[in-house]
């Protein structure tokens, strides 16, 4: 298990849940569930693991049971950040049958979804570990999810990048190419943002390194470099900058990256393309 992670404030999850559930109950509600179960009928439910993995958002899932029905009893038996065999039951929910099963989809799909991230950002990083760098996540999120994706990276062991536009300076290609260049973006976004606002620079060869470590910037992105080049640049940039390298990281390449000496490697399927995790509801 990784160290522990600062659980999510509810007001963070509490507003998309019950967006997600307003989806799914539509205008009419839950018609199977209304039709077939009597409304005082009771039940108790298990949230089961069907496969090993990374525990992420139990607390989000769980709050779809109790907005549909705040007298619902959720017990979670697992901590977010922690690791669960197949077929472990991660939290017992009591409250009405039809809250059980109206609430069932959306609870699954959020926690099936950030424990999938959880773990493959958890396996990662066990990749990375041994020569000190550590996985970052990036803003490649599913649209409303953010907060809660970079999240799970959290659980897994990850870290995170910006999580918007507003939190960091990061010139890209784009920015110096309709900027003029590399030099006059960084000057300009020196002269427009304030003093605690770090500034990063993406480069993709040693003569872009250099001009920005000149520039005294304080992250550098190396973008899809050779391994050759990636340790020349850790050598370059090594006490005056943050490094980390980014493009066609995958798990088959992970270590012989990480062992260039990188502080950072960035990756962006860890948020959009991790397959989710298979979890259940036992009745």
């Amino acid at each position: 298990m990784s160290d522990p992670v600062a659980p999510l404030y509810p007001i963070l999850y509490e507003g998309l849940v019950r967006r997600a559930l307003e989806e799914d109950l539509g205008r009419a509600g839950d018609l199977t569930s209304d039709a077939c179960l009597p409304p005082d009928l009771q039940g108790e439910a298990k949230v089961v693991v069907r496969r090993a993995g990374r525990i992420a958002g139990l607390d989000a899932a769980l709050a779809a049971f109790r907005i549909l029905d705040p007298a619902s009893e959720t017990v979670a038996h697992r901590r977010d950040g922690e690791d669960a065999e197949a077929g472990a039951v991660i939290a017992t929910v009591h409250g009405p049958a039809r809250v059980l099963l109206s609430a069932e989809r959306t609870a699954l799909n959020l926690l099936g979804r950030l424990c999938g991230i959880a773990t493959v950002t958890r396996d990662l990083a066990a990749v990375v570990a041994p020569y000190g760098a550590q996985v970052v996540c990036t803003r490649k999120t599913t649209p409303g999810l953010r907060a809660l994706e970079k999240y799970a990276v959290r659980c897994g062991g990850g870290g995170n990048h910006r999580f918007g536009l507003d939190d960091a300076v990061l010139i890209k290609d784009n920015h110096r190419a309709l900027a003029g260049g590399l030099t006059p973006a960084v000057e300009r976004a020196r002269r427009h943002v304030g003093h605690l606002v770090k500034i990063e620079v993406e480069v993709d060869s040693l003569a872009q390194l250099r001009e920005a470590l000149d520039l005294g910037v304080d992250v550098v992105l190396l973008d899809n470099m050779s391994l050759d080049m990636l340790r020349e640049a850790v050598r370059m940039a090594k006490g005056k900058a943050i490094t980390e390298a980014s493009g066609g990281i995958r798990p088959e390449t992970a270590a012989a990256i990480a062992a260039t000496g990188v502080d950072l490697l960035s990756v962006g399927w860890l948020t959009h393309s991790a397959a989710a995790l298979d979890v259940a509801l036992d009745i």
